[in-house]
């Protein structure tokens, strides 16, 4: 992560509101959550604010929401955050930002999914009805979507770093389900509409189910098996198989095998960022280790059946 650290309080997001849509800039307001590339500030019952404050890249994935985001929430079945407004850069704050609908719910890293039935169901078809072709001009995604391969490099550096201090009990079980997802044929079909970053963090809950779906800055076209791996990070245990049955059209024996790598990748990903936050270094968020361990373990055990 590069961080820019640009102060946002109350103030200057009110000042913000002001300024550019004043209709708004007398509604209830306070802080949210921060994000990786995000603040995100309440505004009144049903509005949010989003301000980059973290990283360099945030300006251009709020911009991406803020242009296709809007037609595709209608078609989804869970609630997702639309952009209703979009922010300029100025004197005051000299990076973009958007007003979206606001959607309650506990990210699901701190409230874990436990209704097994019910979340396989939900999160199928969410993503059944999420990926459809994309058209033309549809942006591509930042390492996100495209062939395993590309991803070998990323894959062995962070195995690397995760075995090093022991966070990986069996590393090579995890090379094992690497290299078979590597293997297994390329997406062959059209590029569709993916989601690109369905961590616990960017999916909300409520007595134990799914009930939001966050952060659609990596929304691109590609390959589904970049989607489908959020099963076993997100399903509790017994509910991947009902999620694949669930998922239309059915994904081919190769989809998941890919599925599979892109889940290895996000889980370990998910242990290393743990650990940054358990020492304390920028950017780390402990409650990432629990779901991230949970996904090795599935997965690795499904490999040796």
């Amino acid at each position: 992560m590069t961080h820019t650290e640009l102060e946002i309080t109350a103030e200057l997001v009110r000042e913000l509101l002001r300024d550019q849509h004043p209709d708004l800039a007398d509604r209830p307001l306070g802080l949210g959550a921060r994000g990786w590339d995000n603040q995100l500030w309440r505004l009144g019952d049903d509005l949010a604010v989003r301000l980059p404050w973290a990283t360099q890249t945030a300006d251009a994935l709020l911009r991406k929401e803020y242009a296709w985001l809007p037609a595709l929430a209608p078609h989804l079945p869970l609630p997702v955050p639309v952009p209703q407004r979009l922010g300029e850069p100025s004197g005051r704050f000299p990076r973009p930002w958007i007003v979206t609908t606001w959607v309650p719910g506990t990210p699901a890293d701190r409230a874990p999914a436990t209704r097994a039935a019910d979340a396989a169901d939900s999160l199928a078809a969410f993503l059944t009805a999420l990926h459809r072709p994309a058209p033309i001009g549809a942006p591509v995604g930042r390492d996100r979507g495209g062939p395993l391969a590309d991803r070998a490099e990323q894959f062995a550096k962070m195995l690397a770093s995760a075995t090093e201090p022991g966070l990986v009990p069996d590393p090579g079980a995890v090379r094992a389900v690497w290299e078979d997802a590597a293997a297994a044929p390329d997406w062959a079909g059209p590029a569709l509409w993916l989601h690109g970053d369905l961590h616990p963090a960017n999916v909300l809950t409520a007595d134990g189910a799914l009930c939001g779906v966050i952060d659609f800055g990596d929304l691109c076209a590609g390959d589904p098996a970049c989607d489908l791996a959020a099963a076993w990070i997100l399903l509790p245990d017994g509910a991947v198989d009902r999620f694949h049955d669930a998922y239309q059209p059915a994904p081919d024996a190769a989809t998941l095998r890919r599925a599979r790598g892109w889940a290895v990748l996000r889980a370990l990903a998910g242990i290393l960022i743990a650990d940054a936050g358990v020492h304390g270094r920028p950017g780390g968020k402990p409650t990432w280790g629990p779901p991230a361990r949970t996904a090795l373990r599935r997965l690795t055990a499904a490999a040796r059946r």
